[in-house]
């Protein structure tokens, strides 16, 4: 079942002023090795990351207030986790966040990363040892992702969370080659100014079975959040290695989430969704030519009333007729670097534009340029 654990954490956001997000949409070469998702290459893929944290850590204009930095699902390999969580710890700002999606290892691997963190990850540590006490599954191959979080005071705290979606084929019939199905997802509320956040991997969005769905276990958990405290959910990433960005599935879930169609979500109603896919270059993926990643996105509620706009390198729409705004990106390897909405309503007397788009990095001679206007 999926089960929502909250965490305090002492990340100091700036009060009534608006976040920074960066997303960072890059390319997964992958290399299938027994039905698990391996980069082919993973110190190049390292390499890649860190160059994306020497343009944060920089901080030119102004991405010395980036308070987000997403990385994709599968984006980083578990032999170079704990040197990236090393650099995070000894060089990021205060008061940020970081998400990262690591590659498949070994649910025995995953129980011992848990345990190294066990301070922050008890309940997903528990979890794991209670499924490791029913079977011989310890090389059962885990889809995981880590939050890294650099607290006001400096102090570095390290949560992790396992895909709960069960299968490595995703569409296909593949009862032999289950994946992991993690069970504690983390949510997160910043302290001493009011701000929830989620992650999600990939399909986890999506994913339901004869009991709950994910989604529906997370809207009833940000109902509660606001009958009881008077509080929401603000922001949910979802990180993605996804060849079916569009797919309709999200899109419905993307249409239940927002429409309150059977009832009032107001836990959910001023959510920022953040997809951050893998771009179009991704490889290693049977069936290519039929693969469309890329498109990243921001969707937010309606109200925020987003003018639609459409340029060579993102879009804004309604998904199709949606009741949402969504800010869309393209395909090509890229970072997106934005603000996220503090207010919810028209309001003439506030901005009138919640979301902006503060920059988009792409490559050239191997290094990360701010593209011109």
């Amino acid at each position: 079942m999926f089960e929502i654990v909250e965490k305090q954490i002492n990340v100091d956001l700036p009060l009534g002023h608006h976040l920074h997000c960066m997303i960072a949409q890059i390319p997964n070469h992958l290399g299938l090795t027994d039905f698990s998702c391996r980069l082919a290459d993973p110190q190049k893929k390292w390499q890649e990351i860190k160059s994306i944290f020497d343009l944060v850590v920089a901080g030119e204009g102004n991405l010395q207030q980036c308070h987000f930095l997403a990385l994709p699902e599968a984006a980083i390999s578990g032999e170079y986790v704990e040197t990236a969580l090393a650099y995070i710890e000894e060089n990021f700002r205060p008061n940020t966040v970081t998400f990262l999606g690591v590659d498949h290892v070994p649910l025995s691997t995953y129980r011992d990363f848990l345990a190294r963190y066990a301070e922050d990850n008890a309940e997903a540590l528990a979890s794991v040892e209670e499924d490791l006490k029913r079977g011989h599954i310890e090389d059962l191959r885990t889809n995981w992702s880590i939050t890294a979080v650099k607290e006001s005071d400096g102090r570095f705290r390290v949560f992790m969370q396992a895909k709960s979606h069960p299968f490595v084929g995703e569409e296909h019939l593949d009862s032999q080659h289950d994946l992991y199905r993690g069970k504690i997802f983390p949510l997160f509320n910043c302290q001493p100014n009011c701000f929830n956040f989620m992650s999600l991997i990939c399909l986890d969005y999506v994913y339901r079975d004869l009991y709950q769905s994910n989604i529906s276990a997370i809207i009833e958990k940000a109902n509660k959040l606001f009958f009881n405290r008077r509080q929401r959910l603000d922001l949910l990433i979802v990180l993605e290695c996804n060849p079916k960005p569009e797919h309709k599935a999200f899109r419905d879930v993307v249409n239940g989430f927002y429409g309150e169609y059977l009832a009032y979500t107001p836990g959910v109603r001023d959510t920022i969704t953040v997809f951050c896919n893998t771009s179009i270059e991704t490889s290693g993926l049977p069936n290519k030519e039929a693969l469309s990643f890329g498109y990243s996105s921001v969707v937010i509620h309606e109200s925020h009333k987003l003018s639609q706009l459409d340029t060579s390198e993102y879009q804004v729409d309604n998904f199709g007729g949606l009741p949402v705004c969504r800010l869309r990106f393209g395909t090509a390897t890229r970072l997106y670097y934005f603000n996220l909405p503090i207010f919810h309503e028209l309001d003439p007397r506030t901005t009138r534009i919640p979301l902006k788009l503060h920059g988009i990095f792409g490559v050239k001679d191997k290094k990360w340029q701010r593209l011109e206007d």
